[in-house]
């Protein structure tokens, strides 16, 4: 009689129709280890089951774009023999559930990503999203995962450059944590997943075993309801200090010849890297559980095979190269075992105590994995806000109302907490358009930015998906570097909901129009479904990672405004668009509304311009214009000004105030230009056929417009309250 009862199947979060499957592929029932491997195989966080089919309309090609999605992470030109390797992965439920351990093992896991291609790390940044302040659980997210985020990145000594943390209720019971990392590498010297060469040794190496993270895929793919908190022993635990090691043994041993093919350990652990390698060489490989380092006592095949232990990788050797891999490990102690070999059968054979536990075809399981073209409905359009119907509030007064909001609020108490300046590259500090850091050794620089506008997502997520990737254009162009290509990470409810099911489709259409009209393709990425609590999804939000190149690091330009008396100019359209805009939500306590559209022929031509007049040295300070509209924009350069340096402001009559000072339009960016240059300035616009204006000039102390003033201080101290008071409610134990 068979131990696999419809209890146990639906246990591992697989459906009769898949079972069926699986009796179809064996032509017999799976013993538990088997049917453990399907589940986490086909799962939606390792299978793509449901967004398979629309991710293969993104555009992944260009000339400079080395290696697109299926690796572990996408790579990149940037010339001179060199390559940037980058991608974005979520670690969401975990860190739901023990908030520093779960951000700590993302941080973790996309570091491995990056490095196991043969990429020296160079920066980290995140995408974070958090439930509603006044709900009780969210100061202790907030806490435990900027925490989490910080030790582990300190610690293993890569900076943490940047991101965005936003609060709305929809996260209350299913935060979002987004990790991206970016590392540089020999063009010449990337390493991949495929296994090659019959009889070749199967190498472990890294951490030893144990029964943490077991079903961590499984649960990452399921909704959250109100026994999630039992789920504890489903999180990994992070040691950043042997990740530290691993780093360093990799890259030794990636400088001799000896590798054929590496992977890490990620969802899945032992499972998703033996079955990936081996189905990418169209190989088989036997391998002997007894050997698996471990660090409990009594794990069993399933146990082994299934555990998420951090900082462990699977790699293919040369033959004859054991010796020589175990001594840089040796060296720096970590564990290295051999764990198996190739085998020409298409097999994964196991063996535990002597005895084989399982027998399975790879292609079979590792392509075969259930492909869902789900049933999906668009939503619905929301109606175009007129901004003559929108409460009209003293801009001054608005403006400080909305930079002591949660979303708009200085996030300084958070990224003081990242050391950012480690290895000693990084210019200027978190808080601009986009993190800049330097190649090592050389005048070039790498930009970085991670961009959505979930409201917008949800109002039209097909506007809002070309919005995410039009702004990761603008923050890279506003810094002065060429945009490159973008690695996203897709969060959304349930897709099984047709409704949901439509935003992803959406969005990703959205996003692929704005990346193909804008030439920067996707290279990589991640997708979180099921991001759902007792049965009420979140804002649908897919997070845009872009990667930009600066050729001469002394070019780029930060926000702060430079010099008094000198030019404010406007580039891009202004209509006052203030429908889901924050404007809307923060003064008026209303969502509504269609959000603003992206003209994606207008948004390239703006940003060619404005990275070219950076280039040609033409501009003092640059900031794009997103949350908030122009008037937060304006207020951040103000703020970021040595000495609190104002504005003078001059609104046109042809658009009302309020919806002049905070429609967020797209398309926009905000440039100081000294007086000398102007006419140049104005005159490049011309040959754009981009729409520009001036609208003020620097100086003083005050922001003023429409003959009301605010002193940049008190703008500064409402900015730079909010989170510092927040938090310090948790810290002193209210």
């Amino acid at each position: 009689m068979s131990t696999i009862t419809p209890e146990i199947i639906a246990s591992h979060g697989i459906k009769p129709d898949e079972y069926a499957k699986i009796l179809d592929i064996l032509g017999r029932e799976p013993n538990l280890t088997e049917l453990g491997i399907f589940s986490v195989m086909w799962s939606e966080h390792c299978s793509y089951k449901s967004s398979k089919k629309w991710l293969k309309t993104l555009p992944t090609k260009a000339p400079w774009v080395i290696c697109g999605p299926g690796e572990n992470a996408g790579v990149i030109d940037i010339g001179d023999g060199q390559a940037v390797i980058f991608k974005m992965e979520s670690h969401n439920h975990p860190s739901f559930i023990e908030p520093y351990q779960g951000a700590a093992t993302g941080v973790g896991g996309i570091l491995r990503d990056v490095f196991t291609m043969g990429a020296r790390p160079i920066a980290n940044m995140n995408a974070l999203r958090f439930g509603d302040p006044a709900h009780p659980k969210t100061r202790h997210l907030v806490a435990g995962v900027v925490a989490g985020i910080g030790g582990y990145g300190n610690c293993v000594g890569v900076p943490t450059v940047g991101g965005e943390t936003n609060f709305h209720p929809s996260y209350n019971g299913n935060i979002l944590v987004n990790a991206m990392t970016v590392g540089l590498a020999d063009k010449d010297r990337i390493f991949y997943s495929a296994a090659a060469g019959i009889g070749n040794p199967v190498v472990y190496f890294g951490s030893k075993t144990g029964r943490d993270g077991i079903h961590g895929a499984t649960m990452a793919s399921a909704e959250f309801d109100e026994k999630s908190d039992e789920k504890r022993p489903t999180v990994q635990v992070g040691d950043p200090f042997t990740e530290k090691l691993l780093i360093e043994a990799c890259l030794e041993l990636m400088a001799t010849d000896a590798i054929v093919a590496i992977q890490d350990m990620g969802a899945a652990g032992l499972t998703s890297s033996s079955f990936e390698m081996a189905s990418k060489g169209g190989l088989g490989i036997e391998m002997d559980l007894d050997s698996v380092p471990m660090r409990e006592d009594g794990m069993s095949a399933y146990e082994i095979m299934l555990s998420e232990s951090q900082e462990r990788m699977l790699m293919v050797l040369k033959p004859g190269r054991e010796a020589q891999a175990k001594a840089i490990m040796d060296k720096w102690e970590l564990d290295f075992a051999v764990v198996g070999h190739l085998t020409d059968t298409g097999r994964m054979v196991l063996k535990r105590h002597g005895a084989v536990v399982a027998d399975l075809p790879i292609d079979p399981l590792a392509l075969a994995s259930p492909e869902y073209d789900r049933p999906w409905t668009a939503p619905a359009k929301r109606k175009v806000i007129d901004a003559r119907d929108v409460k009209v509030v003293c801009p001054a007064e608005a403006l400080k109302t909305m930079l002591g909001c949660p979303d708009l609020a200085s996030k300084r108490w958070i990224y003081e907490q990242y050391d950012h300046m480690v290895m000693g590259d990084t210019v200027g500090r978190p808080g601009g358009d986009a993190a800049v850091v330097r190649v090592h050794g050389t005048r070039k620089a790498v930009a970085i930015t991670t961009d959505v506008t979930p409201r917008y997502v949800l109002a039209d997520p097909y506007e809002g998906g070309r919005q995410a990737v039009a702004e990761a254009y603008r923050n890279l162009s506003a810094v002065g570097a060429l945009p490159m290509a973008i690695t996203d990470n897709l969060n959304f409810g349930n897709p099984e909901k047709p409704e949901i099911m439509g935003q992803i489709v959406e969005a990703i259409r959205g996003m692929g129009q704005a990346c193909r009209e804008l030439d920067f393709p996707v290279v990589s990425g991640n997708v979180s479904l099921y991001n759902e609590t007792q049965g009420a999804a979140i804002l649908p939000t897919p997070a845009v990672g872009g990667i930009g190149l600066l050729e001469d690091v002394a070019k780029a330009v930060g926000i702060a405004f430079q010099e008094p008396g000198s030019a404010i100019v406007l580039i891009g359209e202004t209509k006052g668009w203030l429908g889901a805009s924050l404007y809307l939500r923060e003064i008026c306590g209303s969502e509504d509304g269609a959000p603003p559209p992206v003209a994606l022929h207008r948004e390239r031509r703006a940003g060619e311009l404005v990275r070219q007049l950076i280039g040609d040295g033409q501009v003092l300070a640059c900031h794009d214009v997103s949350d908030g509209g122009l008037l937060v924009a304006v207020a951040e350069m103000a703020m970021a000004s040595d000495g609190h340096m104002g504005a003078l402001l001059d609104a046109p009559s042809s658009v009302p105030l309020h919806a002049w000072c905070f429609g967020e339009d797209q398309g926009r960016y905000v440039l100081e230009v000294r007086n000398d240059d102007l006419a140049a300035v104005l005159e490049e616009a011309v040959e754009h056929d981009t729409a520009i204006r001036v609208i003020g000039k620097t100086g003083g102390h005050v922001i003023s417009v429409g003959g009301r003033a605010v002193p940049v201080h008190e703008l500064v101290q409402a900015n730079e309250s909010w989170l510092p008071a927040y938090m310090g409610a948790e810290m002193s134990g209210h």
